[in-house]
């Protein structure tokens, strides 16, 4: 620790400089180039969710949510490709130590996923035979393994079921280049995480190389890290994301203001009373958001490492703060896209690619406004409507 800084925070920082050099060529390749790959991992940054005993750093939710807001700052798409990993990597914990070192144990090594239970996985003799399509594997372009979650099957084809009649669902890991990926990320933000569909066609996955994330029986590793659902860091992480592009957005509105003079206006736009109210009010926004998004994580991750287990209120504070930090962040970024006028719109200018991200990260399911909603069920005492808790 320097300064109350995570060394990994501090890693993280000399990694965004490089990024920013690099964002406009990630965004016009739709995905994270070498020289971006290259530094990320020579700085361990894949790493800070594995296990220690797969050489992991098992930071915290808070801590690793800091980390894709540092890297936000340098480019979107590669902190939320790296918020990705987190939450796969995760999966580390719920294998033997033997196959989890199989999977992470290169020092490129990278699992990425698709959303949902899409797929399924038919029992056979030593594993399982997978089959199905999925979406949104961010990540998978420079991935080494990609993840499919799958309904179980018996070997009659029938749908399994645990004792409490509930269907059984298991996350199958494959080597990437079994694993057909589909060309069809073409869209407005967040163009270099190459968020694409993959399809598997009948692929044999050894028994080792299933697991159930969201079982803690399954859990082999005693950290409270791994006590948190994959969904609630991912709530983290990304909400880390939206903070870090507004952050660098307000800053770079800062620097244009320097200098701009707007049309028919003699003083530059620093010198504005407008301006500089404005300006008050987005950091002040920004920084209630980003306490609220740290505070929450860290408190809640306190109670968890006590009573080592987590609670249907602690994941509804986690959900109430990140989904606020993601449209807050959103906000925000429109609002600076106003006000920086006419530079906003230019592509050699840093709020045009800004503006695209942002709505992009604004448009997952972590930052969906219903989830408030959900949240005031809980608060009002009444069934909660949602499976996303």
């Amino acid at each position: 620790m320097s300064n109350n800084v995570p060394e990994a925070v501090t890693r993280a920082q000399q990694v965004a400089r490089v990024l920013s050099e690099l964002t406009g060529e990630i965004d016009a390749a739709r995905q994270l180039v070498p020289p971006a790959l290259k530094a990320m991992h020579a700085a361990r940054l894949f790493r800070l969710s594995l296990p220690r005993s797969v050489g992991g750093e098992e930071l915290s939710p808070g801590e690793l949510a800091a980390v894709t807001m540092t890297i936000a700052q340098g480019d979107a798409s590669a902190a939320w490709c790296l918020g990705q990993a987190f939450g796969c990597a995760m999966s580390a914990a719920f294998m033997s130590g033997e196959a989890a070192q199989e999977v992470f144990g290169p020092a490129n090594a990278v699992l990425a996923w698709g959303a949902g239970v899409q797929g399924e996985a038919t029992r056979c003799e030593g594993g399982f035979r997978v089959k199905g399509t999925w979406r949104f594997a961010s990540g998978g372009k420079h991935a080494t393994w990609i993840g499919a979650h799958c309904k179980v099957l018996s070997a009659d084809g029938t749908p399994e079921r645990d004792p409490d009649g509930k269907a059984v669902n298991r996350t199958m890991l494959l080597p990437r280049e079994s694993v057909e990926i589909h060309d069809d990320w073409w869209v407005m933000g967040l163009r270099g995480t190459r968020s694409e569909g993959y399809t598997i066609d009948d692929a044999f996955v050894p028994e080792r190389l299933s697991l159930d994330r969201e079982t803690p029986a399954e859990c082999q590793v005693n950290s409270p890290l791994y006590l948190v659902p994959t969904t609630h860091v991912y709530a983290g992480v990304f909400a880390g994301v939206a903070l870090g592009i507004a952050r660098r957005t307000i800053d770079d509105l800062i620097d244009l203001s320097q200098a701009k003079k707007p049309r028919g206006v003699r003083n530059t736009l620093c010198d504005s009373p407008v301006f500089q109210t404005d300006l008050a009010e987005l950091e002040a926004r920004w920084r209630a958001a980003r306490t609220l998004h740290r505070v929450t994580l860290d408190e809640v991750f306190d109670e968890v490492k006590a009573a080592m287990e987590m609670s249907l209120d602690q994941r509804m504070r986690i959900r109430l703060a990140t989904t606020h930090a993601i449209r807050e962040a959103t906000e925000l970024v429109q609002k600076v896209f106003v006000m920086a006028g006419s530079d906003a719109i230019f592509q050699n200018k840093p709020f045009e690619q800004r503006f695209r991200d942002i709505h992009a990260v604004s448009q997952q399911v972590q930052g969906r406004r219903t989830n408030m909603q959900t949240v005031g069920q809980h608060l009002l005492g009444q069934d909660i409507a949602s499976s996303f808790v």
